[in-house]
């Protein structure tokens, strides 16, 4: 019995057009040479010879065969019929001889005259002294185990079924040139509507919600709903970025920043120092042109933050719509001027800003003041606000992104995800603040030592409590947390903060302090981040706390005498 190899090859060409397969190698499969009398050619136009349909037949060239590639499953199952046609054991209904024990006479159809176009006539007859062997043409002298042949048989129905639903498949596919790949398909198409279906129902369910409103007062509550509806509306994320360390980071990169010219003003201070204030007087005013009765907001940017920082000049564009003026206070040694004493700034001591508003409201007496203040900002305006009570010329303030309690935003921020991503950066551009008026803390604090701090509480307690006068980092951080002072309020004041907040944890916001005092709201959103609080598909320009900061101002200088009637 001759050693047979079955080999499969399915080669897919750039061009998709042939597939090479090759069924089978034999030493009984392969041609003689032309020369041999095993080998006899029908001459062209004789009976003997006929030429296969263009498109409906295929040939079989020694071990490998060229075939357009089948793109159907019913054509994969087809050549697979015909694979297993050629490896069934003798005596089986498909194939006879050649594989061992088959009976004289079953001799299986020659696979080098295959006919695949219904109809065609059968092998041709054999001349006197020719044998045809069960894989194909014999070689010249080779003995064949299965004694004499006893004549041609016809192709077996399954193989010629098979052959024919090949040659279908193949011309259809030839005609045509069908190319679907995965997105192209039904299948892909299903798969990509199935997700983006379920990933709605998951976002309008469980991320796009209304934010929480706390306030101590029905009045201030009601006050809200009527003037600042954007309180009580849903607030849907960006549907791409609603986690808050990916809205915390985006934020900087993806929002614009207007365009905004400052006038810069520097004031003394009791101690000796200076303090840098930018203004935007907003000459053109339509709403307000008298300037004297124009309404001032009063900025407050973040740790290391100043007038240039996006989300102070969106708070300034929008004030400009609205016909406001507005001036930024900016921390000491932070926006380029030089530091004259050795000293800077921290959000428990309220010196410098009680300065600033003393300042701002001297120039314009008659105008409404309010002042807004953001992360950092914030905490130091709540301080200055729960220190003074209701004597303060402002009107209402407005805080966004908090930090309640600074205990807990330093272990929220001290876990390793949160250090990787915030604090290490933060504490460098700390010590990079404060690295350029070195010379002047040489004296008092070992700079040396406060350079290699890895954490903004390492630097706290390296430099911020030592400068303050605080005994240790613990009691600079009680005195620093707003949340000790929210009761004391006496002004209208909304606080927008996301539960998500890696800044600012859910669990340290004050809530039930809140809902003891009339004069405070808190706006709570489930996503939002740090000064995130991104929404719409490019969340290019104003962003959810920017809304909240136009409504509210709004509200609180055209409409501000209804809440104190109330």
């Amino acid at each position: 019995m001759a050693t047979s190899m079955y080999i499969c090859v399915f080669w897919v060409c750039s061009d998709a057009r042939t597939t090479p397969v090759g069924f089978t190698v034999s030493e009984a499969h392969r041609r003689a040479p032309p020369s041999t009398a095993g080998h006899r050619r029908a001459p062209p136009g004789t009976a003997g010879h006929r030429r296969a349909p263009p498109r409906e037949s295929f040939k079989v060239t020694g071990a490998g065969a060229c075939y357009p590639r089948p793109k159907s499953a019913l054509a994969v199952r087809a050549l697979s019929g015909v694979a297993q046609a050629e490896r069934e054991p003798s005596g089986s209904p498909v194939a006879g001889g050649g594989g061992g024990s088959g009976e004289a006479g079953a001799e299986p159809a020659a696979p080098s005259s295959w006919a695949a176009s219904p109809g065609a006539p059968g092998p041709r007859p054999l001349a006197e002294g020719e044998r045809r062997s069960a894989r194909g043409p014999r070689r010249r002298g080779a003995r064949s185990r299965c004694g004499p042949a006893a004549g041609p048989s016809p192709p077996t129905p399954r193989l010629a079924m098979d052959l024919r639903v090949l040659s279908r498949e193949l011309s259809l596919y030839l005609e045509h040139h069908v190319r679907v790949g995965f997105f192209g398909s039904g299948v892909g198409l299903s798969l990509i509507l199935g997700f983006s279906v379920a990933y709605a129902c998951y976002y309008l369910s469980s991320i796009a919600k209304k934010p929480q409103l706390v306030t101590g007062g029905e009045s201030f509550s009601r006050f809200l709903q009527d003037h600042c509806p954007v309180v009580t509306e849903t607030y849907y994320p960006t549907v791409w970025c609603w986690e808050s360390r990916g809205q915390t980071l985006l934020r900087p990169f993806i929002t614009s920043k207007p365009s905004v010219q400052y006038r810069n003003e520097l004031i003394k201070t009791a101690d000796g120092g200076q303090i840098s204030l930018d203004w935007f007087d907003n000459y053109n005013s339509k709403c307000y042109m008298d300037a004297t009765t124009r309404p001032t907001i009063l900025l407050l940017p973040g740790l290391t933050g100043t007038s240039k920082e996006s989300y102070i000049l969106h708070m300034i564009h929008l004030s400009e719509e609205l016909g406001y003026r507005c001036v930024v206070f900016n921390n000491r040694g932070v926006a380029g001027e030089n530091l004259l004493t050795p000293r800077t700034y921290c959000c428990a001591n309220t010196e410098d800003l009680e300065t600033v508003i003393h300042h701002v409201h001297s120039l314009y007496p008659s105008a409404p003041f309010l002042a807004a203040g953001v992360s950092m900002g914030g905490m130091l305006l709540l301080n200055y606000l729960g220190k003074i009570g209701p004597k303060t010329p402002l009107k209402a303030a407005a805080t966004f992104s908090v930090g309640w309690n600074t205990f807990a935003c330093s272990e929220s921020l001290e876990k390793p995800l949160n250090w990787l991503l915030f604090n290490y950066y933060l504490t460098t551009c700390l010590q990079s603040s404060v690295n350029k008026h070195r010379h002047m803390f040489v004296k008092q604090i070992d700079m040396d030592h406060v350079m290699k701090a890895k954490s903004i509480r390492e630097f706290d307690k390296r430099f911020t409590s030592v400068m303050f006068g605080y005994q240790t980092i613990d009691d600079y951080y009680t005195d620093a947390s707003p949340n000790r002072r929210l009761k004391s309020v006496g002004i209208p004041v909304l606080c927008l903060n996301s539960v998500d907040d890696v800044f600012s944890p859910s669990h340290a916001i004050p809530i039930e302090t809140a809902k003891q005092n009339p004069n405070v709201a808190l706006v709570l959103t489930s996503y939002g981040g740090h000064i995130g609080f991104l929404e719409g598909i490019w969340p290019r320009q104003s962003t959810y706390m920017d809304r909240v900061f136009k409504q509210f101002v709004q509200a609180m200088v055209e409409h501000g005498h209804e809440l104190s009637n109330m």
